[in-house]
């Protein structure tokens, strides 16, 4: 195994150049990557409408091709799903990645073509082992395997396109991985893409037990679920115990900072290493490159080409949408992309903040819209609002404000949930029904949050608050707040406003 290890590391390092050649020359990088995506597109439904062969500059791209989000882009997916070709890519696209909904959809379906997978989700798994390797040259990565905790793949095709198939971007992406990186990976594909996911953990604790597992990939609360479910296992007081090599987790989705204590106390060693990532439905777009910061490298030869909205002219009508080089340090932007499956100047909804323009770093700065996020569930204002009102509706209750954050994982407290403070004009017939209501209408609204609320396997059912009138205007007159645009912030990934809140209860 040494002679592999040695080996790959030395396959892996060789991408560094490559790396350096567009932290050395983005600007030249995206220009080609724009050109090329419009080029290929030129004679697809959406090329031919927006005049891809007439555009000779960005200043066209920009007059020509409109800014969309997923419900001015859904036509154009809904006719690939259902098996129309060439109309927002020209190869053949079979592969749909979903996540969650918008207020119009309960799940978004993402395009994923060919060129998507090889030259962008790929790659991005390939660079992220190249540059750990880069930084860390003595690592025996390569001695094991990787435990990759993925999501479900849908195994039924589309109703209407038998060729089509879809499941969460990182089933997607496990399901197509050449053999070689079949064999550096467990659990056995069957297992990791199952959707019912209380075996599934159950299956991954079994089939990992014996394995020599040198890193991690997923995201941090359904990899603690299975840490605790393999110690569980075997009695071990920590997880070392089994997997003495074990040296990295890599994490994404959300954000690492709030289970970076409980890692350390499951896995007590100096030696282990937490790498982020930045990997979506819609692209693989950055990577933790330095070792003693969490900056994000911007990855800029994936086919993606990136634009940017700065956050305060978002809402207007006419927003700014500014190209990679006029970006500045500190400033919040809502991140578009252009890329290889078919997306145009499409905001995901995230939001970021550069740290550096040379090369260029940054860090998520959260999304477009208030949010919770703390767990993988993505649940969006929109969502909360709609549960909240046919929740009222079915128990007898009438709200005035509200506001929701989570409770993360922590010494006494094995699953996360939801924190809502509510403060009600009438209130509910009976405050248990509401509650059970409530997390029932949150589940129909948003199949992210579902999936966390599956037998209470990460998220438990909500803890309610139940306010009187006037909670939350004596909160905002204390902030100096009360009237005008000043709004109770509904949903947050900071406890900061629950925190406050509560205080008045």
């Amino acid at each position: 195994m040494e002679v592999i290890n040695t080996f790959m590391t030395w396959i892996f390092k060789n991408r560094i150049g490559q790396i350096e050649k567009f932290k050395n020359n983005p600007l030249e990088i995206q220009h080609e990557i724009l050109f090329k995506l419009i080029h290929t597109a030129r004679s697809t439904e959406f090329g031919k409408k927006h005049h891809f062969r007439q555009i000779s500059s960005y200043k066209d791209f920009n007059q020509w091709v409109p800014v969309h989000d997923y419900e001015s882009m859904m036509p154009y997916i809904q006719q690939t799903m259902q098996g129309q070709q060439n109309v927002i890519w020209p190869s053949p696209i079979n592969w749909f990645s979903k996540s969650s909904g918008t207020t119009s959809s309960r799940s978004k379906f993402i395009p994923v073509s060919p060129e998507s997978l090889e030259e962008c989700h790929f790659k991005g798994g390939k660079d992220m082992l190249s540059l750990y390797v880069t930084n860390y040259p003595n690592t025996k990565l390569f001695t094991g395997k990787s435990l990759t905790i993925g999501g479900s793949l849908q195994t039924n095709h589309l109703d209407y396109n038998k060729n089509s198939s879809y499941g969460d971007i990182s089933a997607v992406i496990m399901r197509n991985l050449p053999k070689w990186a079949q064999l550096a990976r467990t659990p056995s594909l069957d297992v990791a893409l199952m959707s019912e996911w209380e075996e599934k953990i159950n299956k991954m604790a079994n089939e990992t037990l014996k394995e020599n597992v040198t890193s991690l990939t997923g995201v941090p609360t359904w990899t603690l679920v299975l840490i605790k479910k393999v110690m569980e296992k075997t009695k071990c007081d920590n997880i070392l115990e089994i997997w003495p090599n074990l040296e990295v987790f890599f994490h994404g989705a959300v954000a690492f900072g709030p289970y970076r204590n409980l890692f350390q106390k499951l896995i007590p060693s100096l030696e282990m290493h937490y790498m982020e990532t930045y990997n979506a439905s819609e692209g693989f777009f950055g990577i933790q490159d330095q070792i003693d910061s969490d900056e994000l490298l911007l990855m800029l030869d994936y086919g993606i080409f990136y634009e940017f909205i700065p956050m305060e002219d978002l809402e207007s009508e006419n927003p700014t949408v500014i190209p990679l080089d006029e970006v500045e340090t500190g400033i919040n932007y809502a991140m578009l992309i252009s890329t290889n499956a078919g997306l145009w100047r499409y905001k995901i909804g995230d939001t970021v903040k550069f740290t550096s323009t040379l090369p260029y770093r940054l860090k998520i700065s959260g999304r477009t819209k208030h949010f919770i996020n703390a767990f993988g569930e993505e649940l969006i204002v929109e969502n909360a609002e709609q549960a909240i009102e046919n929740t009222c509706k079915i128990t007898g209750a009438d709200i005035s404000n509200f506001t929701a954050a989570p409770v993360y994982f922590g010494e006494n407290q094995e699953q996360g949930t939801h924190e809502w403070i509510i403060e009600f004009i009438q209130f509910p017939r009976d405050k248990d029904t509401f509650v059970q209501v409530l997390d029932e209408e949150l589940r129909k609204v948003n199949s992210d949050y579902d999936a966390k609320r599956y037998r209470d396997m990460v998220l438990k059912l909500p803890i309610v608050h139940f306010a009187s009138e006037g909670i939350f205007e004596t909160w905002l007159r204390s902030k100096g707040k009360l009237g005008g645009q000043n709004k109770v912030p509904r949903l947050s990934n900071s406890r900061d406003y629950v925190d406050e809140v509560s205080k008045l209860l």
